[in-house]
């Protein structure tokens, strides 16, 4: 249908059109849209004036394009949180009123190599268990992590006890963890991790690095999880000084 008859500006009109489109589910999340050429045409529209329109979409996280492959319904994030703000994984999913679980995909103890060493001041002898877990939510799996802690804070026993490492840090080894400084990295296509939690191809990560402190301000926990990008959205407030 020809959207020509309203007098606004025609690119906000197609932007208006486009995102009704998919409310209505005319377009769904994750489907490709017509090609430029049959889109124009259906609206009655320019191709110049439908790009600017798609772009403002793209920048506004309603499409994603791929360059040579056309132009989806961008899928919407399942789970929202502000960066300044510390949850568990489990908490997550958790709040988005979805059952979290996990799947292990294996715990090995070994010695610390130099940087584990540095970043928790551990000694020449001191082991390190590494943790590898698919996260999921209603059994779909949506995290990749990988988590690094001390031998001495996680007892063999505990270590399938407990979905958040949160709450085994505090409950088994007193540890409270208070904060945590991250680093936040974009990443493509992963070729196992994206295979592991089903991401569709056009689908990035983020990975969260983050290294985390108890209440006595000491390194206890260093995780790096490959979060969908697809199913996650993280906010920061930013205030001026």
């Amino acid at each position: 249908m020809s959207i020509k008859t309203d007098h606004r500006l025609l690119y906000l009109k197609v932007i208006e059109k486009l995102k009704a489109d998919i409310e209505n589910g005319t377009y769904e999340e994750g489907e490709k849209l017509p090609s430029e050429f049959e889109l124009s045409k259906q609206l009655g529209i320019s191709r110049a004036t439908l790009r600017e329109a798609l772009r403002i979409l793209e920048d506004e996280n309603v499409l994603i394009r791929k360059h040579g492959v056309g132009t989806f319904v961008r899928t919407r994030a399942l789970f929202s949180s502000g960066i300044e703000e510390l949850f568990s994984v489990t908490d997550m999913i958790e709040r988005a009123g979805k059952k979290a679980s996990t799947v292990f995909v294996s715990s090995v103890v070994i010695p610390a190599a130099d940087d584990l060493k540095n970043k928790f001041n551990l000694a020449e002898d001191e082991e390190i268990n590494v943790v590898e877990r698919v996260r999921t939510a209603d059994s779909e799996p949506v995290v990749y992590c990988i988590d690094h802690i001390p031998a001495v804070y996680m007892p063999s026993e505990s270590q399938h006890k407990y979905l958040s490492m949160l709450e085994m840090l505090e409950k088994e080894a007193g540890k409270r963890v208070m904060y945590a400084v991250t680093n936040i990295e974009p990443l493509g296509f992963h070729e196992r991790i994206s295979e592991i939690l089903e991401c569709p191809e056009e689908a990035a990560l983020l990975v969260l690095k983050q290294m985390h402190y108890d209440q006595n301000d000491e390194p206890v926990l260093y995780s790096c999880n490959y979060f969908r990008a697809d199913k996650f959205n993280f906010t920061v407030v930013r205030k001026r000084l």
